[in-house]
């Protein structure tokens, strides 16, 4: 019999602790070896016995979850999924858990009491934990900023728009760093980007004005209806789905709400399929890092459209399941490492 993957639950709600027990205890695969009410009292469970998984929250009393956490990885790390507010504060601080080695996000406003939100937290939770289990634990340690090698151009003008091209990247577990690497080496001439990473609602925002600090395009949370711009990066909103639509000559943006795809919204499928319709041979498929199997199919239309499609290779990725599952389907021309991609997509322009 496989054994159970051991989570530490560290949320100072009592209420919190009891639901994500509840949705963890569900899962066979699963085990919840204990639960505490903040940090100091973590320490002691892991000095007894070290779980596969951390549930961190991140605002909590006597430490709060990022001290907790740069200490955990300098001492003792353990792959640890971040269960956070979706207020601005806690938002932003779960990022900054991501850069210090935590590997996903969950919002805590999504454990409620409804059906629909609590079997929609039930999957995302207990997904996050298995996804975060499968990283290497040496990969776990803090992570750098990752720093363009390119200075920072202007933002783009005017001049650079255009719809003729477009770039369509997915990406799940392991993603924002993937693509802070990625976006931060394109120049603000590059055709429009379209990005879909699995994050939860509230967190985009500020993962797009994280991102726009750093790269000399613009990077900002995708807005129904807005038209698609060279030099332009726009990221899914959380807990909607996005697709590319065609007016004409030009591309523009099309965000909407419905269930789940592949267990995820936003979902890289929808956004692959609407890229392969509209935009076929004049578009770039991209399948990054991630545990599932979201953006394979996609990513196989899109190349059946003419589209050229990466998949990125095992080596370069934390969780090798979504480019995995796109290669087996042969929907990738090219398996590249994450250093590789950002030239070889400026080639084909």
């Amino acid at each position: 019999m496989k054994k159970a993957i051991k989570v530490l639950i560290v949320d100072d709600s009592a209420l919190v602790r009891q639901t994500l027990t509840e949705i963890i205890s569900t899962d066979p695969s699963l085990e919840v070896m204990g639960k505490a009410a903040d940090p100091l009292f973590a320490v002691q469970h892991i000095r007894k016995d070290i779980p596969d998984v951390i549930t961190l929250d991140i605002e909590m009393p006597r430490m709060d979850g990022i001290t907790f956490l740069k200490t955990l990885m300098a001492q003792c790390p353990v792959p640890v999924v971040v269960i956070s507010s979706l207020t601005q504060r806690g938002s932003t601080l779960a990022l900054q858990a991501l850069e210090y080695g935590a590997v996903e996000i969950v919002a805590k406003s999504e454990i409620r009491n409804t059906k629909e939100y609590l079997e929609e937290s039930r999957m995302r939770i207990t997904d996050a934990i298995k996804a975060a289990y499968m990283v290497p634990v040496k990969r776990m340690g803090i992570r750098p900023k990752v720093q363009s090698q390119m200075p920072i151009a202007k933002k783009p003008t005017g001049m650079y728009r255009t719809t003729d091209k477009i770039i369509a990247v997915g990406a799940s577990t392991g993603g924002t760093e993937a693509l802070r690497y990625f976006l931060t080496r394109l120049p603000v001439t590059c055709p429009g980007v379209l990005v879909t990473q699995h994050m939860p609602a509230g967190f985009t925002k500020s993962f797009a004005d994280n991102l726009n600090q750093q790269c000399g395009i613009t990077v900002t949370e995708a807005v129904n209806g807005e038209r698609i711009l060279r030099g332009y990066a726009y990221i899914a909103p959380g807990g909607k789905h996005m697709e590319m639509v065609r007016s004409g000559a030009q591309y523009f943006i099309k965000i909407s709400d419905g269930g789940l795809v592949n267990r995820h919204k936003p979902s890289v499928d929808v956004l692959f399929n609407s890229v392969a319709t509209h935009a076929g041979q004049n578009a770039v498929g991209i399948l990054m890092t991630g545990m599932g199997r979201d953006g394979a199919q996609g990513l196989l239309t899109m190349k059946e459209n003419g589209a050229k499609t990466i998949a990125q290779d095992e080596k370069t990725s934390v969780v090798f399941g979504m480019p995995k599952e796109a290669i087996k389907l042969g929907a990738a021309d090219y398996i590249l490492s994450l250093h590789e991609m950002p030239q070889k997509v400026l080639a084909f322009y």
